[in-house]
C-alpha cells in the first residue's frame, strides 16, 4: 500500500528530475519494461497508438521532449494517492499549461505504467 508520505516523496523527486533535466534519474523510476502513454508521443515520435514500452523506447521520447524544450520547467499542484497508484497533477511552466500523470507501481516500487493528460 501506497502511503501519502512515500507518494509525497515521489511526486517532489519526479518534479525535481524533470526540472533538473536528468534524464537518468527520471528514469531510475520506473522498471525496465515500463508502459507509457502519452499524446504527445504521438506528435514527438510519431507513434499513432500514444503508447511506447520499455526504458531504452521511452528515452528515446524523453531526450527528444527535453531537446525541444530546454528550459522545461514543472511545479506541483497536488498528489492523489491509491493503493499502489498515484497521481501528480502539476503546472508545466514552460508551455502554461497544466497535466496529471497516473503513475501505477510494482512490488519492487518502480513505476510499470504511467500515462500522461494535458489540457
Amino acid at each position: 500500500m501506497l502511503t501519502k508520505e512515500r507518494a509525497m516523496e515521489f511526486a517532489k523527486d519526479w518534479i525535481g528530475t524533470w526540472n533538473d533535466h536528468d534524464l537518468n534519474r527520471i528514469l531510475s523510476h520506473y522498471s525496465d519494461d515500463f508502459e507509457m502513454t502519452s499524446p504527445r508521443i504521438v506528435q514527438v515520435m510519431n507513434e499513432p497508438s500514444g503508447k511506447l514500452k520499455g526504458k531504452n523506447n521511452v528515452r528515446k521520447y524523453w531526450e527528444k521532449s527535453l531537446t525541444q524544450s530546454p528550459v522545461l520547467r514543472f511545479e506541483l499542484i497536488e498528489v492523489l494517492v491509491g493503493a499502489n497508484s498515484l497521481v501528480i497533477y502539476y503546472h508545466n511552466v514552460t508551455r502554461d499549461k497544466t497535466a496529471a500523470e497516473v503513475f501505477i507501481f510494482g512490488p519492487d516500487g518502480q513505476v510499470i505504467k504511467s500515462m500522461a493528460h494535458y489540457n
